[in-house]
């Protein structure tokens, strides 16, 4: 029995309109990135479109691969040599569609890596912050969970991977606010949100500096670890709305 496919400008639209892209002043270009074969049956996501991820996803037959991030930030090399040459080649040799969806998957309400790391972790929004609102805030639903340090093992139970604390794990646990990845630099708009902690995936020195001073916990729980859920509940949509195949392949990543 033949399976399935949809083409590719047809995916490429549907994640276009979803995902409303073309709201979004980025860093990168969002949307398809390269080109490959006409016809998808099977797509293939991951967070980061690494040369191991490829790979995986060429020995898995996919057809396209739908990553967070993807190629051709603002401010890179454009030359195509070293990793950037082996990774295009094997996209180009295997006629494999690459997308990229960095801010617009980030954001979104239902496949987005916000919404989906607070339903890994059992958290109730009820507010936004920060620029184009890209921060979110609100409470735990697990009235256990009562401190700082609480939310640290909860956090590293669920993600599989402990969590930074900067705080008093003693701390009292009222409105948390939360942006997945590379965003400590929002721990100042958290606070002058309300939050009371703040966690994202990474860390920088300054963000030590100003949790301790401001007495706002800073819970840094990986980059990698907080940006799994929204690509893979994209891929579970499209699998689903199409009658494709999906898979996410998770290429371990300590930071």
């Amino acid at each position: 029995m033949m399976r399935k496919t949809i083409s590719r400008d047809q995916l490429a639209k549907h994640l276009e309109q979803t995902l409303d892209i073309n709201r979004f002043r980025d860093y990168c270009p969002n949307g398809l990135q390269v080109e490959g074969r006409s016809e998808i049956g099977k797509i293939v996501t991951g967070v980061t479109a690494s040369l191991a991820l490829l790979e995986a996803a060429a020995d898995a037959g996919a057809d396209a691969v739908i990553v967070h991030h993807g190629y051709f930030w603002k401010g890179e090399d454009a030359r195509v040599i070293g990793p950037k040459h082996r990774r295009l080649k094997l996209l180009l040799s295997h006629e494999l569609n690459m997308f990229a969806y960095h801010l617009p998957l980030d954001m979104h309400p239902e496949f987005g890596n916000n919404v989906q790391l607070a339903q890994r972790l059992g958290l109730s929004p009820d507010g936004r912050f920060g620029d184009d609102s890209l921060g979110w805030l609100g409470v735990a639903q697990d009235v256990s969970l009562k401190t700082a340090g609480d939310l640290a093992r909860h956090v590293g139970t669920r993600l599989n991977r402990e969590p930074l604390l900067i705080g008093d794990p003693e701390q009292p646990l009222g409105r948390i606010g939360w942006c997945t990845g590379a965003a400590h630099g929002m721990l100042g708009n958290a606070i002058a949100a309300g939050a009371t902690l703040f966690l994202s995936g990474e860390i920088s020195e300054p963000t030590v500096h100003l949790a301790r001073e401001t007495g706002v916990a800073y819970m840094a729980c990986g980059h990698h670890a907080t940006e799994r859920y929204g690509v893979q509940s994209l891929g579970e949509h499209l699998a689903s709305r199409f009658d494709i195949e999906h898979e996410f392949i998770d290429v371990d990543n300590p930071v």
